[in-house]
């Protein structure tokens, strides 16, 4: 095997791909930025220090700009664009609805139709919509079955995964392997090509997570799993003789420490007073209050003032007649990527006032243990936390509607338009143009999204909030570093070396070392960056051994895909870690051996398909 002596270009792009791998792990730095400065340093390297052969510029930073106008990344974005089409309009809502009756008749049959309904789904379209989908359902179910979700949740959410490994469309990373191989002048894979292993081995993944993975998951009781309204609306009633009679607002307030909550102040049927510090209370004034019912205990002593439920003026509050929440309900809210909460403050979101709803709690998802119940306004809020309000059910019904935050109430009811029939034919045509080779999946995503706001089932709001900033930049990124590893044959001594290190090991034993390595890194930092990085590197492997490199290829995509053995890993991990109340550890716990079962299985059956 000819020696390859790496130049001080190849090594630099080579420390400069740990540095990202390093940064793509660090949950304090937004992935974008870490993104864009990988790439400045990447342009302005090779704009500063010129790599030329026979005096000639062979790199340059048009070349590493390229990524932007990529194929694969224009039909990822389409998609996405597409995708929210489908869970704006409610287009899934039959599916839902037999989900949810069939859960409430045979929990055991119904949780394997939830795992390949889930695993089809996410074939065709992003999984994180099918996920926020799913998730309300089994939340309601749970509540209504009372079996514990979190045996549910998660191999849910696994199977999701699963099912995206098995065409061209069904992820991002997907289409990126397809897109890079394209490039290369590899095969160009159709949109179907791999289903048959991914169907095999796919299939046992599902009867682990059916049968399986339930028992080794230990009950979770979700962050917030109280069902019952924790802020009362009352009535404070003045008495006569008592601490309130007589004295300023400002002096009330002092005397509860400044911690009672005085909506407004009633004199008579038609008056009200203004919250003035400096008014003075008489006997029969009432103060609308909301607190715990504690805490309005507590105030009906400290006061000496008699506690009247909202609604009801004639019978005082005592343990025949305990306060009442009329009308009010609580919900979770999960903070995703685009919704209105993400890295922002309630505070500068406006929560309260825009959604009439109060924030009682915060469960941080990278911080399971810690539930922050002081000053929530101020937090910036990530990814996967789980925020707990409380609001009438009209309000909480509207921000289901307004369909920009996951909503968990118990509820099954989705949205439903009559645009749904339409994106869903929509849909089937993008789909089907794809598979039937009419044109590439960028042109018929391209053509879908343009019919999807012609016919009014997408509007260009919704559109460009389906776009990822993080997505965009992190893959614009990795196709400059794949090509840069390429272009400086750092990408072929990294195939050298392993190929040496394997040395004496028959190509399927490579083959399920490479997958093992790419299923591990793409564990610790984005799919996108493990696939866009590995894919040049896998090609080098196969003509390094001369060899055909379309599994070489495929052991990308799927070990790219095989995020099951950390929350961190895919967002939708994270979004089923918030809602189900899981560790880490039971990630660990199932995730591993679904990684083992998917690794063996392509290790066994793509030599046997591909003759190596």
């Amino acid at each position: 095997m000819q020696p390859i002596t790496p130049d001080a270009h190849g090594i630099a792009v080579l420390i400069l791909t740990v540095v990202a791998l390093f940064l793509f792990t660090r949950d304090n730095i937004p992935l974008e930025s870490s993104s864009l400065a990988i790439l400045t340093l990447l342009v302005a390297g090779f704009t500063l220090f010129p790599y030329a052969k026979g005096g000639e510029v062979v790199l340059g930073p048009v070349d590493f700009f390229a990524g932007f106008g990529n194929e694969a990344l224009v039909a990822i974005c389409v998609l996405m664009m597409v995708g929210k089409a489908l869970e704006t309009t409610g287009a899934l809502q039959p599916l839902a609805s037999v989900v949810g009756r069939a859960w409430s008749t045979s929990p055991v049959l119904a949780l394997l139709a939830t795992l390949v309904a889930g695993a089809i789904l996410s074939a065709f379209m992003n999984n994180t919509p099918i996920v926020v989908l799913l998730m309300p359902i089994l939340v309601g179910a749970s509540l209504r079955s009372k079996f514990p979700v979190s045996g549910v949740m998660l191999p849910m959410g696994l199977a999701t995964i699963v099912g995206g490994m098995s065409t061209t469309i069904g992820t991002s990373t997907n289409l990126l392997v397809v897109g890079i191989s394209r490039d290369m002048g590899m095969h160009e894979f159709s949109m179907f090509e791999w289903v048959l292993p991914v169907a095999i081995v796919g299939g046992v993944g599902l009867i682990y997570l059916w049968l399986v993975a339930p028992r080794l998951i230990p009950d979770r009781t979700p962050p917030m799993a109280d069902t019952s309204p924790r802020i009362f609306s009352a009535q404070l009633h003045v008495k006569e003789g008592g601490f309130a009679d007589g004295k300023s607002l400002s002096e009330v307030l002092a005397k509860a420490d400044g911690n009672l909550r005085i909506d407004k102040i009633q004199r008579t049927d038609t008056l009200f007073l203004a919250k003035l510090p400096s008014v003075k209370l008489q006997p029969g004034d009432r103060l609308f209050v909301k607190d715990s019912p504690e805490n309005l205990k507590h105030y009906e002593t400290l006061l000496g003032a008699t506690l009247f439920n909202i609604s009801d003026i004639e019978h005082p509050v005592d343990e025949e007649t305990p306060l009442k929440a009329e009308g009010q309900q609580l919900a979770e809210v999960v903070v995703t990527r685009g919704s209105p909460l993400h890295l922002r403050s309630l505070a500068a979101a406006r929560f309260t006032s825009s959604y009439g709803l109060l924030p009682l709690a915060v469960h941080r998802a990278r911080a399971p243990s810690s539930q922050v119940t002081g000053d929530l306004n101020q937090i910036r809020l990530r990814a996967g936390d789980v925020l707990l309000v409380q609001g009438t059910s009209d309000a909480i019904s509207h921000l289901k509607e307004n369909g920009t935050m996951l909503v968990l109430d118990g509820a099954t009811t989705l949205p439903q338009t009559h645009h749904a029939k339409r994106a869903l034919s929509v849909m089937a045509f993008v789909v089907a143009a794809a598979a039937l080779g009419i044109m590439p999946i960028s042109v018929s995503a391209l053509v879908g999204l343009g019919l999807m706001l012609a016919t009014g089932c997408l509007g260009w709001r919704d559109a460009a909030g389906a776009l990822s900033i993080p997505v965009v930049m992190i893959i614009v990124t990795a196709l400059a570093l794949g090509k840069a590893l390429m272009g400086t044959g750092m990408a072929a001594f990294i195939a050298v070396s392993f190929v040496n290190a394997a040395s004496g090991l028959p190509p399927p034993m490579i083959l399920s070392a490479f997958l093992l390595l790419m299923t591990i890194m793409t564990n610790i930092v984005s799919n996108n960056a493990a696939a866009a990085i590995g894919t040049p590197i896998a090609i080098s492997i196969a003509e390094q051994l001369g060899v055909s490199s379309e599994p070489f290829i495929l052991a990308v995509l799927f070990g790219a895909n095989m995020s099951f053995a950390t929350p961190y890993g895919y967002q939708t991990n994270l979004l089923v870690m918030s809602a189900g109340g899981y560790k880490f550890a039971d990630f660990l716990r199932v995730g591993i051996p679904l990684t083992i079962i998917m690794w063996v299985g392509f290790s066994l059956v793509l030599p046997m398909m591909y003759d190596l």
